[in-house]
């Protein structure tokens, strides 16, 4: 398609479908293998989007939004709403448009446009007049303290850094665990004041509340909102437990100097005992008591597994070690269940309140992100995986969250999504960071898939590289009543309300069209519609689901079904004639994606921690199909003397002795030296002035890792390796073996070969065409 070759696929709308063209009916939907779905990236920047002063128009009917699809009567003044045909007056304040004179939302060019809305519709109506028109952001520093003396330095001197960085107006709030949890009242500034709670047990809200002196009836005192507001929240807890980053960066900053590791003894042999658990049950009730429905965060800094209190993952004894994929798969792991339930518990909690989980672990051992993950994505937290709080990954990854700037994350708050569709569409759920609201409709499918039974979802967190894959059903209408007899266009729209980090209320409104096609007539149109990058993902995604969510699916073996038979219905061939298979160029690097797919981290689990596959999962449903490509098929750019840097082939035929390899895996950048050029390098050869051009080769490739690295987050893991190293690993995993043990003697000089029986692109692609051409 014209659309895959454009520099930016995703265009105004920051939408993707696996199919752009639609069949009518759900069995002809069924034949097409790959699912029907749309990936959008709700808040993206796009310099082109407008931003509309007033409120939205909504049909009264269905509630969509006015847009470049509706019909326009301009004499009578109604507009015709796509979705439903309901007409709809205009109100008096559109009594000027014409033809000549369109409101913004009905310019054909923008179909994607966004509102500033109005602050009297802010979500908490308990907040007075002050807080509604500027809501400050909130961060809660949730810090471990069960680690080394070196580890807690790197965090304490990064958590400086940051709370440097915070606009003034932002409110900062500081709890510190280890054995027991500290909650640091910061507005106490006299001396240090701390509530203590232990580690051992589950504390309910209500416990929490009382024992911080914000009850109900310390609250109801406090409620008498006129006197002590400051910054618009009532003055009991906010000002004694959350305070404004310009107030209180100094009692911090002290309060930092002064923390110790967790003073508890651990007997040899013992792990340290850590209450992750409670910790973030307490941190969750703050917010919950100072600040519901507004945009707050817990930032948890994690160093190690929890082993005390609700969420422990792990026995203190060190001989037990943590649950790997194997105890998961035959249920010898005891505490998981337990664990997942607590945090499934504690996510429900945050998305009522409207608040977001941050996850940042560093640790060589888990930390218990596989049990963490369903509060992380619910809330549309943030995740970071590294192995040290040292390392560039979590350091450059930490600022990230607070800088301003072009860099920025572009962090928002509270944002709800709603989906419109075309009738006979259905919503089956979506797989990323939100949560169902369960509303009930039309357009809710009997299948679900993630987070679905609804059409809207909440995301108490969200960003402007936040991405959600929507998976659509036909209704199993017969093609006499399809909607294509009446109206060959379907439509879908996509609302979402969100507050951005100035705190003002905003509405994106995306509404996108496709054609509805009769594949009984004309399958040619539906191949031309295919988006390749784009289906390989949305399996991607649902392959990732399916294995954490059906026992005993093999991955394997139903994503090769589902490929035999993809190429099957669409490839050109004589039946039973292998050699005679043929692929529409719209399909040609589909099988390869599945190819990289059957050999990546999300498939084969074994090689990697249950926290390391959660963390991949995570990022892989949350990341933008581009993003999300790359995680499946890595690329890799060749540099050597005789060319320009050039996109190689991702097979071990690439490495050659006088040439660079730049690898970008997403979660890692691998700059790989050929033999002969470590060597010149370890001679020194660079920094003669007669080997100027060797210099500049050798620097190239880490100019581009550099951009890499700037654009992305988390910040991947940078690895500079040789040719025979042992970090060589980083490169050769990632490659198509089509050089191996057995057949070492066909290779050329100076390329390399792959110690593994994995099966070569080559022969995959053989059996495939062997299995799709079986009548």
């Amino acid at each position: 398609m014209s659309e895959m070759a454009n520099a930016d696929p995703e265009g105004i709308d920051g939408v993707r479908m696996s199919w752009n063209v639609w069949p009518r009916t759900k069995v002809e939907a069924s034949k097409c293998v790959v699912p029907l779905a749309a990936s959008i990236a709700p808040i993206r920047h796009h310099p082109e989007i407008p931003t509309l002063p007033y409120a939205p128009l909504r049909c009264k009917s269905c509630s969509a939004v006015l847009n470049p699809f509706s019909r326009v009567d301009f004499t009578a003044k109604i507009w015709i709403c796509p979705f439903c045909y309901q007409r709809c007056h205009f109100p008096p304040h559109y009594a000027m448009i014409s033809e000549t004179h369109l409101p913004g939302e009905l310019y054909p060019q923008y179909t994607t446009v966004q509102y500033a809305l109005p602050q009297s519709t802010h979500p908490n109506p308990a907040l007075d007049s002050a807080q509604q028109a500027n809501p400050s952001p909130v961060f809660l520093f949730l810090l471990d303290t069960c680690m080394i003396e070196e580890e807690l330095g790197f965090v304490k001197s990064e958590l400086k850094r940051a709370i440097g960085l915070l606009p003034d107006n932002a409110l900062v709030g500081f709890v510190s665990f280890g054995t027991q949890v500290q909650v640091h009242e910061l507005g106490f500034s006299d001396m240090s004041k701390v509530y203590v709670f232990r580690g051992t047990k589950e504390v309910s809200k209500d416990q929490v509340l009382e024992q911080l002196g914000l009850g109900v009836g310390a609250r109801r005192v406090a409620g008498a909102y006129q006197k002590g507001v400051q910054n618009g929240f009532p003055n009991s807890g906010v000002t004694r437990f959350l305070l404004p980053a310009s107030e209180c960066e100094y009692t911090l900053n002290s309060l930092l100097d002064e923390l110790q590791t967790d003073q508890w003894p651990v007997s040899p042999g013992n792990r340290s005992s850590r209450c992750t658990g409670v910790a973030l049950s307490v941190a969750a009730s703050l917010l919950g008591a100072c600040l519901p429905g507004t945009g707050a965060r817990i930032i948890a800094l994690v160093g190690g597994p929890c082993t005390e209190g609700p969420g422990t993952i792990v026995s203190k004894d060190l001989s037990d070690p943590v649950r790997s994929h194997k105890d998961l798969d035959k249920d010898a792991a005891p505490y998981f269940k337990k664990a997942v339930k607590f945090y499934e518990s504690l996510a429900k909690q945050l998305v009522g309140q409207g608040h977001v989980l941050d996850l940042f672990a560093s640790a060589l051992d888990q930390v218990g992100v596989a049990e963490m993950k369903v509060a992380v994505e619910k809330t549309g937290g943030l995740v970071v995986l590294a192995e040290s709080f040292g390392h560039s990954v979590f350091k450059d990854s930490f600022k990230r969250v607070f800088e301003e700037g072009e860099h920025s994350l572009g962090l928002c708050f509270n944002g709800t999504l709603e989906i419109n569709c075309s009738k006979d569409i259905k919503i089956q759920g979506i797989i990323g960071p939100c949560t169902s609201l369960e509303k009930k409709g039309p357009a809710v499918a009997d299948t679900v898939i993630g987070e679905g039974n609804t059409t809207m979802w909440k995301m108490c967190g969200l960003d402007k590289s936040t991405c959600l894959t929507v998976f659509f059903d036909l209704s199993s209408s017969d093609r006499s009543s399809a909607p294509g007899t009446a109206n060959p266009q379907l439509y879908l729209q996509f609302l979402t309300s969100y507050q951005d980090p100035e705190g003002q209320s905003m509405l994106r409104v995306t509404t996108v069209t496709r054609r509805w096609i009769d594949t009984a007539v004309s399958s040619e149109e539906l191949v031309q519609g295919f988006d390749q990058e784009a289906a390989a993902v949305v399996v991607a995604r649902l392959t990732s689901l399916k294995m954490e969510m059906e026992e005993g699916f093999d991955a394997i073996r139903w994503l090769d079904r589902s490929l035999i038979r993809l190429c099957s219905k669409f490839g050109d061939y004589r039946k039973d004639d292998p050699s005679s298979f043929t692929l529409n160029p719209c399909f040609s690097l589909y099988p390869q994606f599945m190819f990289n797919l059957r050999r990546s981290q999300f498939v084969q689990v074994f090689n990697n921690s249950p926290d390391e596959t959660a963390y991949f999962r995570m990022l892989l449903n949350r990341e933008n199909i581009t993003n999300a490509a790359v995680m499946i098929q890595p690329s890799l750019i060749s540099y050597s003397f005789n060319s320009l840097p050039a996109p190689a082939l991702l097979d071990v035929a690439s490495i050659a002795a006088d040439r660079i390899l730049l690898l970008d895996s997403y979660f890692s950048v691998v700059i790989f030296h050929g033999m002969t050029i470590a060597q010149w390098r370890n001679m020194g050869y660079q920094n003669q002035p007669e080997h100027q051009a060797f210099a500049q080769l050798l620097s190239a490739p880490h100019d581009d890792a550099q951009i890499i690295i700037h654009e992305r987050f988390p910040v991947p893991r940078l690895v500079v390796c040789d040719q025979h190293g042992s970090q060589a690993r980083f490169l050769l995993a990632k490659l198509n073996p089509s050089a191996t043990y057995n057949n070492a003697q066909e290779i050329a000089a100076g390329s390399d070969i792959i110690f593994t029986d994995d099966v070569s692109l080559q022969v995959f692609f053989e059996h495939l065409q062997r299995l799709a051409v079986q009548s």
